[in-house]
């Protein structure tokens, strides 16, 4: 637009200053809009690039090397600024919708090294490299992410998968599925001027029937596990058990071996006199023999 101003002001101007009319104040007016025409070609030379953004220079279709970071800068007029994103960016294929982020299609579905197809939910972080998108932009184009980013992130997928198995890729060997994805695509991504900075693995859907398997090998272990509580409390008890009945045994042995003749007299005999000095008037006497041995049944042996 500046480069359009600057070209009518000069024309204009020169026609002004060479008009038949040479008075003063027609050529002044013909200076005056020569200098606009200069101003406009200044401000055609001032080009600003956004934050995160970086600045690729065109010049009658040829792309230059030098990239322009973000901030103020003169450049040729006639120079055609196209700028680009260098900030992080998420690729994510997933049934799911979100906002902020690039989508692609639905879940990627690979194959697992027992033959199974699992549904995979990816996120992957990556940038353009600033130094290197020139080069993008000329050998790629403004659409690098269906065109690099999208196929790239596929392949790196399912060449991930086919090493693991299916129950694995969804529990043990998930952060290595993840590690392996990231490496082919670090390398991938590396050959085309972006960055690839991670890869997150969201979410992994297995087969309706591998779901099952797995959530009855799970209550299996549980029961399994809940069985092995129930065992180890039952020993504890009858342990317990058997301790209290030793200790009664052993119990009843010592107070039948202290029942001797002498004891029961002694005892009747302080039971008597305690009935004696009690307020109740009642006493209850049991009967004993001419030894004052109450008559108690004591087993034989237990003397």
């Amino acid at each position: 637009m500046f480069i359009g101003l600057f070209v009518i002001c000069v024309i204009v101007g020169i026609i002004v200053f060479l008009t038949n009319d040479v008075r003063i104040h027609s050529r002044t007016i013909g200076s005056s809009i020569m200098a606009f025409g200069a101003l406009f070609l200044i401000l055609s030379m001032v080009r600003l690039v956004g934050p995160g953004e970086a600045g690729i220079q065109v010049l009658f279709g040829k792309v230059k090397k030098e990239v322009l970071p973000s901030g103020l800068h003169f450049v040729n007029p006639v120079v055609t600024l196209v700028k680009m994103s260098v900030r992080t960016q998420a690729y994510t294929m997933s049934k799911r919708r979100g906002e902020g982020q690039i989508r692609g299609d639905d879940a990627i579905v690979a194959l697992s090294a027992d033959g199974l197809t699992i549904q995979m939910d990816v996120t992957v972080w990556f940038h353009l490299d600033q130094n290197r998108a020139a080069e993008v932009y000329r050998e790629i184009g403004l659409d690098y992410i269906g065109k690099i980013v999208r196929p790239a992130i596929r392949t790196a997928i399912r060449q991930a998968a086919v090493k693991y198995t299916a129950t694995a890729i969804y529990a043990a060997s998930r952060e290595k599925v993840t590690n392996d994805i990231f490496n082919i695509l670090e390398s991938d991504f590396q050959k085309r001027g972006i960055t690839c900075e991670k890869v997150l693995l969201r979410n992994v859907e297995l087969p309706d029937k591998v779901k099952s398997a797995i959530n009855d090998k799970i209550a299996a272990e549980q029961d399994a596990q809940k069985m092995k509580y129930v065992i180890q409390k039952e020993q504890q008890e009858a342990n317990r058990k058997r301790i209290e009945a030793e200790g009664i045994a052993k119990a009843q042995k010592i107070i039948s071996h202290s029942l001797t003749t002498p004891y029961l007299q002694w005892y009747y005999i302080q039971t008597l006199k305690a009935l004696v000095n009690s307020p109740n008037n009642t006493i209850i006497v049991t009967p004993f023999d001419q030894k004052l041995t109450p008559l108690i049944q004591i087993p034989s042996g237990k003397r």
